[in-house]
């Protein structure tokens, strides 16, 4: 595992970042605040689909309002997002949230950071200063013509210091903009400057696939320099989709793993069977289990074997039937038409495994 940068921990309800603690996984609801019954069913599903910390667009007193019945009922930590009204933040605290984000390009001025800043502190959240390319303060774009990785850092650590000019170090940062180049460099420089924990992300990434690309150029080049300590990933799609890649990143990386990894080749003119297919229903069947191995779905006898040897369980395919491997050793030649039903058998015989070896804490 990559060594971690060393920072301060916080606390956001009972979820720790930073510090050391795990890389946690944010999403973002994209229902109307407002509308109470509909946003606690996308936190629900987003729970489901293994987020960790949840945010939600606080942009009336009518939203905060309606945050603090949200709160009483959620399943996951609440962060309330925050722009252009310091009042809002203010509501937003007394509504319950566990953390606050403001972004110090439009939240209106020192005086009122500081009067956020108070509030926070007297019922003891934190705050993500988040800095976003697309609304830095005008006096940092006329500065530097631009919202470059310095002038991101700037508005960072301007902001971070009214925090602490009021007492306040329950901070974490984040630097986003829409191009990958000006993030990874905005992020590398404020985790030079700070030992803040850091949110790291792209912000407007796109839809699905190019956004999924680009998220996880970003995010697994920091965290592959050990740079990061909660991440969001940010689709023009639904939010748990944001979490299903999000988790996929960590799993790449090494951060994290979830369920069952599946490592399978991309297939050529030696494919034996099927593998798409076989590969489709062997992730759709363990979908549901949520202990960490790795399993290998492999087409011929070139990488095939090496590749089902070091994963917890494989498969490789050769004429007619595929040779299966457990903990690095064959066990037997399983007929084409019964690989798929042996794989799925397998695995969930080894995840009952080490749910019983650990007491039925994984």
């Amino acid at each position: 595992m990559i060594g971690r940068r060393r920072t301060r921990k916080v606390r956001v309800g009972d979820v720790a970042i930073g510090g050391g603690a795990p890389v946690t996984v944010q999403s973002m609801t994209k229902t109307d605040t407002r509308d109470v019954d509909g946003t606690l069913r996308q936190l629900e599903r987003l729970a489901q689909a293994g987020c960790e910390i949840a945010r939600c667009a606080i942009p009336d007193a009518a939203a905060a309002e309606a945050l603090a019945e949200i709160r009483r009922r959620s399943p996951l930590p609440l962060v309330a997002d925050i722009h252009f009204d310091y009042r809002l933040a203010l509501a937003a605290i007394a509504a319950g949230a566990d953390k606050l984000r403001i972004n110090p390009g439009n939240i209106g001025g020192r005086e009122r950071v500081r009067e956020v800043a108070r509030a926070a502190r007297e019922r003891g959240i934190p705050i993500r200063v988040g800095v976003n390319s697309g609304s830095l303060e005008k006096d940092l774009l006329a500065k530097f013509g631009r919202p470059c990785a310095d002038a991101l850092v700037e508005s960072a650590r301007r902001s971070a210091g009214l925090l602490e000019d009021e007492g306040f170090g329950d901070i974490v940062i984040s630097i986003k903009a829409s191009d990958v180049v000006t993030t990874v460099e905005g992020c590398e420089a404020i985790a030079e400057a700070t030992d803040y924990p850091l949110h790291v992300g792209l912000t407007e990434a796109g839809g699905p696939r190019a956004g999924t690309v680009k998220s996880a150029v970003v995010i697994g080049a920091l965290l592959l320099k050990g740079i990061g300590d909660t991440i969001r990933v940010s689709l023009t799609a639904e939010p748990e989709e944001e979490v299903r890649v999000a988790r996929d990143i960590l799993s790449a990386v090494g951060q994290r793993q979830f369920g069952v990894e599946i490592i399978s080749c991309p297939t050529c003119g030696r494919c034996h069977g099927d593998l798409f297919g076989m590969v489709e229903e062997v992730e759709r069947r363990v979908a549901g289990i949520d202990v960490p191995l790795k399993a290998a779905v492999m087409g011929c006898e070139v990488n095939g074997p090496g590749e089902a040897r070091e994963a917890d369980i494989g498969v490789a395919l050769g004429e007619g039937a595929g040779l299966l491997f457990a903990h690095g050793k064959p066990v037997g030649r399983v007929p084409d038409g019964e690989v798929v039903e042996r794989l799925v058998e397998e695995i969930r015989k080894i995840a009952r495994e080490r749910r019983d070896a650990a007491g039925g804490l994984v």
